[in-house]
């Protein structure tokens, strides 16, 4: 009875693991205008889910560090019921945050679940140092990384582009349908862009404005190769996310033996793309747009480091946050170009703060009642 209610609690996990975590890959590319929301998270879904396939190969070291191995004695890290209150632990926090529209960490809930429900099973004997420096260091040092290597990216990248001589304008929509036309060219619009109506233009809100690149490379739009690059390093992002979050969740299931390791990882990646398909929205939405307003070359740089950091954290098994690395890196740029959101930022870093007590204090609460 109770492996079948650990399934279904690790499930539950995955599905609201992937409400608020799927969309942080993409949020570039729906933040920048690149695409809209619903080809975004159909970009995420393929790819995250991919990455949770590819973790059956590339990630078996985070399977042992979620597992409780060393953190606990190995008959508690065992113990079904331990394992249950860790996954209903981090559940109960990742569902809250979701509901919220705050970006928080799973590996963070399920590092508090860990230590909660380690608490109550064996009190003071849990392995402190094990929790420090194998959670705890990497957890608080890769966000300072992410924002280091997002502000340095971005800054190499337009300085490179101010050397090369290419330039940007700021573009306005004309026409019924969208059209975007260089605000420089606005004198020379072909005033039949409809035969039956005169062009009208209507002056809109300053988060309206879009930025494109005009030039050309090698006879090809510098825009058109940057959308592409940008929708990669994306897909790159959700790719590392699902490499990086499916093996800490299948952990639970493989230290009680519940599943095969294999079957586990596949039912996991199933929950995890139907939860970011049906509620990843209102998180799409913090991260998209209230951090700070990202133009194509800023969520181009904000992914590489994303995607960089993450797949070589999974391939060593250091388990770092994918939200911590993609929103420092996201902040990182926002500092560069001023539009960083300090409000929202600071909101985002205090649902961080009490991420790791909120998950303690379900998995405690839930080890007490089944235990």
């Amino acid at each position: 009875m109770l492996i079948s209610l650990l399934f279904f609690s690790t499930l539950f996990l995955a599905y609201f693991n992937g409400a608020n975590d799927n969309f942080k890959g993409v949020a570039t590319l729906y933040g920048s205008g690149t695409c809209n929301y619903k080809t975004a998270i159909t970009i995420a879904t393929f790819a995250t889910f991919a990455g949770s396939i590819s973790a059956i190969f590339l990630a078996q070291g985070l399977i042992s560090s979620f597992s409780g191995k060393n953190l606990v004695p190995q008959d508690v890290a065992g113990a079904t019921d331990f394992l249950m209150a860790v996954s209903f632990g981090a559940a109960c926090t990742v569902l809250l945050a979701t509901r919220l529209g705050f970006p928080i960490s799973t590996t963070h809930s399920l590092v508090g679940g860990l230590f909660g429900a380690g608490l109550m099973a064996v009190g003071w004997d849990v392995n402190f140092n094990q929790l420090g420096t194998a959670f705890f260091i990497p957890l608080l040092v890769s966000p300072f990384i992410a924002f280091a290597l997002g502000a340095t990216a971005y800054w190499i990248f337009t300085k490179t582009r101010h050397k090369m001589g290419i330039t940007k304008e700021t573009c306005v929509c004309i026409g019924e349908q969208k059209q975007l036309v260089p605000l420089s060219n606005l004198s020379n619009i072909n005033t039949n862009i409809n035969d039956s109506i005169s062009p009208k233009l209507t002056v809109a809100d300053a988060s309206d404005c879009v930025d494109i690149y005009t030039d050309k490379v090698y006879g090809v739009k510098l825009q058109k190769l940057l959308d592409i690059a940008h929708t990669i390093s994306a897909a790159a992002v959700s790719f590392a996310r699902g490499l990086n979050d499916t093996p800490k969740i299948a952990g639970l299931l493989v230290a009680a033996q519940a599943l095969d390791i294999r079957l586990g990882m596949i039912a996991i990646a199933s929950a995890m793309a139907i939860g970011g398909l049906l509620n990843a929205r209102r998180v799409a939405e913090t991260i998209s747009h209230k951090i700070t307003k990202i133009n194509h070359s800023q969520g181009f740089s904000a992914n590489l480091v994303t995607s960089f950091l993450v797949i070589i954290a999974s391939k060593f098994g250091v388990p770092v946050s994918t939200t911590h690395v993609s929103v420092g890196s996201i902040f990182g740029i926002g500092m560069i170009s001023g539009n960083a959101n300090a409000k929202v930022i600071n909101s985002i870093i205090l649902s961080w703060l009490i991420t790791l007590p909120v998950a303690m204090f379900f998995s405690a609460f839930m080890y007490y009642l089944i235990s």
